[in-house]
C-alpha cells in the first residue's frame, strides 16, 4: 500500500485555514487530500492525476467530496479553468512514482516502470497506458525510446537524466542488441544493461538498471518540463500568502524547485514561510523525512520537500 511521504509535514506547512481552496497535483493515492480533509472538512480539493486508474479509485473512495480531473499538472491552469476556480489556497505535488504504479493493484497492470518485474516497456503515467502493449501511436513509450533514438541521444538521457556513469556502454549495448529485434519488456532491457557494465557494478548495493530505468521514465513522462511548466503555472494561481509545497526524490527535480523558488523570492514575489515553533525563522532549506519514517516507509528516504509562500 502506499504510505504519503511527510505527510505531516506538508499539511502543517501549507498554513491552511477552514474552507481552504486546494489542488492537489499528483494525487495517487490520495493520502494528502486525505488529510486535509481530515484536518480541514470544509476544504476544496481539486485533484489531479495523469493516471486514469488512481482517478478511478479516487473517485470510488472520495466520491463527490473532491473534484478530480484526469489530467497533468502542467495542465493546472486549464483544469482550473474548467473548474471555475481563479485562485487557490494551497498546492501539493508529489513527484515521481506512486507504489500503486510499481505494484499495481488487483485489476491492474504493469506499465514497466520497474526492473524486478517482466511487464511491457511503456513507462507512460498518462491513461493510455491503460492500452497496455498497444498504446495510441502518438503516446511516445519506453520501448520507442530504446528501440528507436539514436545510441548518442540514448547516452545523452541516461547519463543526463539517470546520472549514470556507464551511460555510453549502456546506450551501445541497448543500439547493439536491437539489431537482433525490438526490445518489448523490463526482461529484455536489464539482460542488456546487465551485459553492458562491469560485473563489480552489477554486484552494487543499487540495481544496475536503476538509474538506466528512472532515466527513460523521466524521459518518457517529460517531467522535468512538466514541473518546470506545472511550478509557473502554480504560483500564478496562488492567492497572496498562498503556499505551494513541493516533495521531489530526484536531485535534478529539487535542483529545479530550489531554483524556481529563490528567482520568486528575489523578484520580490514571495518569501520562505515562518517555522511553526520559530515564528522569526523561515523554512529555506529542504525538509526531509525523520529516522522514524524512514524505518516505516524506506521511499522517504530520499524525500525532500520545499515550500515557498506568495507575496
Amino acid at each position: 500500500m502506499h504510505k504519503s511521504v511527510l505527510l505531516q509535514e506538508v499539511i502543517g506547512g501549507l498554513g491552511l485555514k477552514d474552507g481552504a481552496t486546494v489542488l492537489d497535483g499528483t494525487f495517487g493515492a490520495g493520502g494528502h487530500s486525505a488529510e486535509v480533509l481530515k484536518r480541514f472538512p470544509d476544504a476544496r480539493i481539486i485533484a489531479l492525476d495523469a493516471d486514469n486508474g488512481a482517478i478511478a479509485r479516487g473517485q470510488e473512495k472520495f466520491g463527490g467530496k473532491i473534484s478530480f480531473h484526469n489530467s497533468n499538472f502542467r495542465n493546472l491552469d486549464q483544469v482550473l479553468k474548467q473548474a471555475g476556480v481563479e485562485r487557490v489556497d494551497g498546492i501539493i505535488l508529489d513527484l515521481g512514482l506512486s507504489s500503486d504504479q510499481l505494484s499495481p493493484p488487483a485489476g491492474g497492470f504493469g506499465r514497466g516502470f520497474s526492473f524486478m518485474k517482466d511487464e511491457p516497456l511503456l513507462m507512460t503515467f498518462g491513461s493510455n497506458g491503460n492500452m497496455k502493449e498497444n498504446p495510441s501511436p502518438e503516446v511516445l513509450t519506453a520501448a520507442d525510446v530504446v528501440n528507436d533514438w539514436e545510441e548518442v541521444n540514448l547516452e545523452k538521457i541516461i547519463r543526463g537524466y539517470g546520472e549514470e556513469r556507464f551511460a555510453r556502454k549502456i546506450a551501445r549495448g541497448i543500439a547493439e542488441r536491437r539489431k537482433l529485434g525490438r526490445i518489448k519488456t523490463t526482461a529484455d532491457l536489464v539482460e542488456v544493461i546487465e551485459n553492458s557494465v562491469p560485473g563489480s557494478y552489477k554486484r552494487g548495493r543499487m540495481h544496475c538498471a536503476t538509474k538506466t530505468f528512472q532515466a527513460l521514465r523521466i524521459a518518457v513522462n517529460d517531467e522535468l518540463g512538466a514541473l518546470s511548466e506545472g511550478l509557473k503555472k502554480g504560483f500564478e494561481v496562488l492567492k497572496s500568502d498562498g503556499r505551494m509545497a513541493v516533495i521531489s526524490f530526484h536531485s535534478l527535480e529539487d535542483r529545479i524547485v530550489k531554483r524556481f523558488y529563490r528567482e520568486k523570492v528575489k523578484e520580490g514575489r514571495a518569501i520562505f514561510p515562518p517555522k511553526a515553533d520559530q515564528p522569526r525563522a523561515e523554512i529555506r532549506k529542504p525538509i526531509t523525512a525523520s529516522k522514524e519514517e524512514i524505518m516505516i516507509n524506506p521511499r522517504a528516504r530520499s524525500a525532500k520537500l520545499r515550500i515557498i509562500q506568495k507575496k
